[in-house]
């Protein structure tokens, strides 16, 4: 099925109901938000001759006309292939380019230049005008035919090791992703108000399909990004606010909330997800925010989908347990089947840490034109995440690392999330990321990337006796770096290759210990 029918049935359902917003101004209702869909659907057949199949870029700061565009794709049967907005322009070509993209939509057309996109591929103005007066009921009057099979979205990984890859996901994963939403993550409502604050290329955008579903509203901040400050005013004016936050946008949301004295009144639900969160930091947006918070964790390969703690469990601090449960990433969520494999891919029993592989109807049908890739990551009907972790004797799976960021240390493995998440509890420690660095004596060494609260009020001999105090000795950091701020991707992710090629040609002082 198109996913583009939950726009049209939406429509016919509740014509009537408040749709699109632009910070707290209404801009579209169900009907004129599906109307708008398909004239542009109309526009990309009938003036682009854009077929079933082909593929359409957005290159794009989140808007309405952002939303209206991916169900226009999806309309006229072509797949979407949101690219991040903050991308250089020579990037976000190469993306176009490997997609085979006919069409680039930029909100002013201006962002490339003549010779910059491939062969066939033209650059269109996301807010230009699109065909006015009545369509004909024979143009298009329903979504193209599409099978649960046929690709959807071209979702390309953030590329932080590497160039990104396209990761390809169908109609079919993107219903079971979302109707795997209300079960696992948070009921919807059609007063509902779900805020893109996060990129709209990405998670936040995902999460558009059970809200168009539900007939709830969808808001865009009038600064089209990510403002603490502005979000809680739209929270306190629209009420049963929701939204996708990485972890370092709630630890700022947190600090704004403190200095303003705001407490969460109007959000309903903040779903955090795409990085570690740790646990100092959850418990401070708990006492902020109270129990509004809800981890999901999922890959592009998997979107939103491989597992989810919920507010109860998150909650529940009186819980014997709950410091575990909270560094959990939850259970699996029920569209998936989620296991921890050995180096042979035999399971692993609750407690032992290995590879997490998942599989079910929400797990990418593989990599865009790279079969090695996909023969690599697809086997035998799993995905293979790259991640680490174990299960708990109750079902709550905790992440330790990334396969390839585990430090061997005079043949002991150290998991940089464990360092990270002791360094975290200190009061002075803003930031903190740990990664392994070549020792000619013990094969690897810890090295701590840290970024103040305060400059200058935490030196390296008083962190590393607050480490001693609560880890082993053979997991401390051997250096510390001390940093203004650590640097990070569009999506906040911390950059751990570009901390390892400080080591190589350190931009910060080095404490050795």
């Amino acid at each position: 099925m198109n996913i583009a029918h939950w726009l049209r049935d939406a429509a016919q359902r509740w014509p009537q109901r408040p749709a699109l917003f632009e910070g707290q101004r209404q801009v579209a209702d169900y009907q004129a938000f599906a109307a708008q869909a398909r004239a542009r659907a109309v526009q990309l057949r009938e003036q682009y001759g854009i077929a079933p199949g082909e593929r359409v870029a957005l290159l794009m700061k989140n808007s309405c006309s952002y939303l209206e565009l991916l169900y226009a794709i999806w309309w006229s049967g072509a797949v979407a292939v949101p690219i991040n907005s903050k991308l250089h322009a020579l990037e976000a070509a190469w993306i176009a380019g490997n997609a085979g993209a006919r069409l680039v939509y930029t909100d002013d057309g201006q962002v490339f230049a003549s010779s910059a996109l491939p062969s066939g591929c033209q650059e269109l103005a996301a807010h230009a005008p699109s065909p006015q007066g009545p369509l004909a009921d024979e143009q298009l009057p329903e979504p193209y035919p599409r099978q649960d099979s046929d690709l959807a979205w071209l979702f390309y990984t953030s590329g932080t090791t590497g160039r990104s890859k396209g990761v390809m996901l169908s109609h079919g994963n993107l219903i079971a992703m979302s109707l795997c939403y209300p079960l696992d993550v948070d009921a919807v409502a059609f007063e509902d108000a779900v805020v893109y604050a996060a990129p709209m290329s990405h998670g936040a955008g995902l999460y558009n399909f059970i809200h168009v579903r539900c007939g709830a509203r969808h808001v865009v901040p009038a600064s089209r990004g990510f403002q603490a400050a502005e979000l809680f005013e739209l929270a306190q004016q629209l009420g049963q606010v929701s939204l996708f936050a990485a972890p370092t946008m709630v630890k700022r949301m947190v600090d704004q909330a403190r200095l303003q004295g705001y407490a969460g009144e109007g959000i309903k639900t903040i779903v955090y997800g795409g990085g570690p969160m740790y646990l100092a930091d959850l418990a401070q947006a708990l006492d902020t925010f109270g129990p509004r918070l809800v981890q999901i964790y999922g890959q592009g390969e998997c979107p939103m989908t491989i597992s989810a703690l919920s507010r109860q469990a998150i909650a529940d601090r009186g819980h014997a347990d709950w410091a575990q449960i909270a560094a959990s990433v939850g259970r699996a969520h029920a569209c998936v089947e989620v296991r921890v494999v050995d180096a042979q891919g035999q399971p692993l029993a609750a407690g032992e840490p290995g590879q997490i592989v998942v599989r079910g109807p929400v797990v990418m049908q593989g990599y865009w034109d790279n079969p090695q890739a996909t023969q690599e990551a697809l086997v035998n009907g799993w995905l293979l995440t790259g991640d680490i972790g174990f299960f708990n004797q109750q079902g709550f799976l905790t992440l330790t690392d990334r396969c390839k960021d585990v430090i061997i240390s005079g043949g002991s493995n150290i998991y940089p999330r464990e360092v990270e998440e002791v360094l975290m509890q200190h009061p002075e420690v803003f930031e903190v990321c740990v990664v392994g660095e070549a020792d000619a004596e013990w094969g690897e060494s810890v090295v701590a990337f840290v970024a103040l609260r305060s400059p200058d009020s935490l030196d390296a001999q008083a962190l590393n006796q607050w480490f001693l105090a609560r880890m082993a000795s053979f997991k401390k950091p051997k250096k510390f770096v001390f940093c203004p701020e650590l640097p990070k991707n569009s999506y906040g992710k911390i950059l751990k290759t570009r901390l390892r090629q400080w080591l190589q040609e350190p931009s910060q002082p080095l404490i050795n210990l």
